[in-house]
């Protein structure tokens, strides 16, 4: 099996570069891996520690540096721990009372390195608490809490002289790309100001120039676009304003789409149509660096350059430095050591067709493409529709071997970027707001059948697929739209919206009712939109897969959507699987689950793959066509 890695979180130390390391083969473990200026690679995590956060449960920035000494918060029992080259690693913060009930995440050092800001997150009972909070560097006194009262915090960042500090804060029933609000305060006593933001307005990624001003991310115009704190401005002034967005939704802790050369020079990252763009802002002009990647994240300075995360159709995740300004690129690691031969890749084009209301909608389409075998001319392939999950989120055109699986097998593919979306500006983004479940279904349906019309698929053989709120999507396409699809397969998905609603974390409890409704005053909604009260329309065979200790989306929810299947005696599939959470990180499960779904639609569409796969037990497999 080829060890596959899962890279982020990418971070400069002088000359030296460091990343997260996610490696399926080592159950899920993530390493921090320092590359040395001469090309070598050392682990700074040892076994039996994982660098990894749990605050909001998806967590993100788990981890800081300074003069090769990191921080980083353990997966296992959540505290803050210290390594040295050379050592041990040594907790920092006091042992909670119970394994991980104080949780740590987006760690940002002092000027001095004497101390670490920190989001904590403390699980008492009942809702867990979130405040801002100083560490000693060493572990040497308790933490002295810097901002609370809030149901929510995010991004604390020290200013360079050391004197000021800036969080982003938000509540119920908020989510972060709903509506925050950017602070600041003396790191010493005094009174804090808020610098922008509301219940509408979208704050995110405050950072401090070299020269101690304080930016931000805003999507006051309806466009993520950057302002600076001035003095003499309410909320700041825009630099450099444009119809496309600077930022994406934070999901995690740690997003960095902008940073500062030397020269007070901003490098940023837009995106426009689903396709990122890298650029310098200079005395208020913006000039676009020509790269070969469609996707850049992580972004950090380094030098007279900067350090990033990219991707493209035909490149995975890669950690390059980048000069400027002629734009050289560096590669310093790839999430794979091999890359599939040219011939094997599809790659996607940007398509945007008509869906409900008159209104236009996108997606990524990939044809199918494999060099050993070319279909009959007068023969349309099967169709996978992808509903991402979120549904706050979006696809975006970096090479995913996940998609690659099914082209190379003679499936075409479209990755949906459906009404709610990001990418496209907050009108785009706010049309979900109280139709999850209708926009959101109606635009995968409109996908698949656009495509079909195109002589593109076959409309006959399309299946649907998603994961966790993709999930949610796909269950509901196929339940209030019987007839369209010939199978689904829901990944950790949602099949209770009530259910969820009062059985998941804080960071989600209230993120229901922007897109359904307050609960429990429109539990009527919450029912007419749940696929598990209305089981009885499903006419088509359908797979799922779940892992155990998920906690954003319970196994009940699975659970209960196969007691529906087998009641209503549709062929189905059920794999579960031990120590995994939301979303899949060990290898053995992700090949699994692959090689279990082509099977599955194997045998639904009247086809044997080439695959050598390993039997796959259906229910009520007599009553497949």
């Amino acid at each position: 099996m080829e060890k596959v890695v899962r890279l982020g979180q990418v971070r400069p130390d002088g000359d030296d570069v460091y990343w997260n390391e996610g490696r399926p083969a080592d159950g899920g473990r993530q390493v921090i891996v320092r590359r040395a200026p001469d090309g070598t690679h050392t682990d700074v995590v040892p076994e039996g520690y994982s660098a990894r956060t749990l605050v909001h449960e998806y967590g993100g920035l788990s981890y800081a540096v300074a003069g090769g000494v990191v921080w980083f918060a353990n997966l296992s029992d959540q505290r803050v721990y210290r390594v040295e080259p050379g050592h041990e690693p040594v907790p920092i913060t006091a042992e909670p009372p119970e394994p991980g009930a104080f949780r740590y995440a987006d760690l940002a050092l002092s000027p001095d390195g004497t101390a670490l800001a920190a989001v904590r997150e403390r699980h008492l009972g009942g809702e867990p608490v979130n405040d801002v909070v100083l560490l000693a560097a060493d572990g040497s006194t308790e933490p002295r809490v810097i901002a609370h009262g809030h149901d929510f915090f995010a991004a604390p960042r020290i200013s360079p002289d050391g004197r000021s500090i800036a969080w982003l804060s938000w509540d119920h029933p908020n989510m972060p790309w709903d509506g925050t609000e950017l602070w600041v305060a003396p790191l010493a006593v005094g009174a804090a100001r808020k610098v922008a933001g509301g219940p509408s307005e979208s704050v995110t990624q405050p950072r401090w120039s070299p020269g101690g001003v304080l930016h931000f991310v805003s999507d006051r115009t309806g466009w993520w676009n950057l302002y600076a704190d001035h003095a003499a401005v309410s909320g700041g002034v825009a630099i450099a304003p444009m119809e496309a967005e600077l930022s994406g939704p934070d999901w995690v802790f740690g997003q960095s789409s902008y940073c500062f050369l030397p020269d007070g020079a901003i490098v940023a990252v837009w995106a426009e149509r689903g396709l990122d763009h890298l650029g310098v802002i200079s005395s208020g002009a913006v000039r676009e660096i020509e790269q070969p990647f469609t996707t850049f994240g992580s972004m950090q300075p380094s030098g007279h350059g900067i350090v990033a995360l990219t991707g493209s159709p035909t490149q995975g995740p890669t950690v390059v430095r980048i000069s400027l300004p002629d734009g050289a690129v560096e590669e310093l690691k790839r999430d794979r050591e091999r890359m599939p031969e040219p011939g094997y890749l599809s790659v996607p084009r940007p398509v945007e067709f008509p869906t409900q209301g008159g209104r236009t909608a996108h997606a990524l389409h990939y044809p199918p493409t494999n060099a050993d075998y070319v279909g009959a001319a007068d023969d349309r392939p099967p169709l996978m529709v992808i509903s991402h999950g979120g549904p706050t989120s979006a696809t975006d055109a970096v090479l995913n071997l996940g998609v690659q699986y099914w082209t190379s097998r003679g499936f075409a593919v479209v990755d949906v970027n459906y009404g709610g979306s990001t990418g496209y500006g907050r009108e785009y983004r706010d049309r979900l707001r109280g139709e999850w479940g209708i926009v959101d279904v109606e635009d995968c349906v409109a996908a698949a059948r656009w495509l079909a019309e195109q002589g593109l698929a076959d409309a006959r053989r399309l299946v649907i697929r998603g994961g966790s709120a993709g999930g949610y999507t796909t269950l509901a396409a196929l339940t209030f739209h019987p007839g369209v699809f010939a199978a689904g397969a829901s990944h950790y998905g949602v099949a209770d919206l009530e259910a969820l609603a009062t059985d998941t974390h804080k960071f989600e409890s209230r993120y229901l009712d922007g897109l359904v409704g307050p609960y429990p005053e429109r539990r009527d909604l919450y029912v007419a939109r749940s696929p598990i009260h209305h089981a009885d329309r499903l006419s088509c065979p359908l797979i799922l897969f779940q892992g155990l200790e998920d906690r954003v989306v319970p196994p009940a929810q699975a659970e209960q959507m196969v007691e529906a299947l087998r009641a209503k005696g549709l062929p189905f599939s059920y794999l579960a699987f031990e120590g995994e959470q939301h979303g899949f990180r060990q290898a053995e499960t992700i090949v699994a689950v692959a090689q279990a779904e082509l099977s599955f639609y194997g045998r639904v569409l009247g086809f044997t793959p080439g695959d050598d796969l390993p039997p796959l037990p259906i229910e009520n497999e007599d009553a497949l066509p």
